[in-house]
């Protein structure tokens, strides 16, 4: 059974940093496109970041250096996907989903809240 935990969320100032993480279980974690997503209160749910099983990323317009996403392919470690992300916005303020992708299997975790404000 596939399950991808996301944590790290929380309450950040403005300019300030926050990394997310989500560990992935029950899946051939290094064949998966891996992302980040995020959703925003009546807002529709858009592509963060995502990066490819060999290492290929892509980044919204709106986060381009400032948000970095990694993942943790090596055999002993637990299969970690990453979210660094630096200078928050207030616009950054959204619940953050992972997501894994492979041909025609899509998984989601059930998000974590990150919330950015004075």
């Amino acid at each position: 059974q596939v399950q991808l935990v996301e944590s790290g969320g929380g309450l950040v100032q403005p300019g300030g940093s926050l990394r997310l993480s989500c560990a992935a279980s029950g899946m051939f974690f290094s064949s998966y496109a891996m992302g980040w997503y995020r959703q925003a209160p009546g807002e529709q749910r858009e592509l963060v970041a995502t990066i490819t099983s060999n290492g290929r990323t892509n980044y919204a317009d709106s986060v381009k250096g400032r948000f970095t996403i990694s993942r943790d392919n090596a055999k002993n470690t637990k299969k970690t996907v990453y979210l660094q992300m630096n200078n928050l916005k207030s616009e950054d303020t959204a619940v953050y989903y992972c997501n894994a992708d492979l041909d025609s299997r899509n998984y989601w975790g059930q998000g974590t809240q990150v919330t950015v404000s004075e």
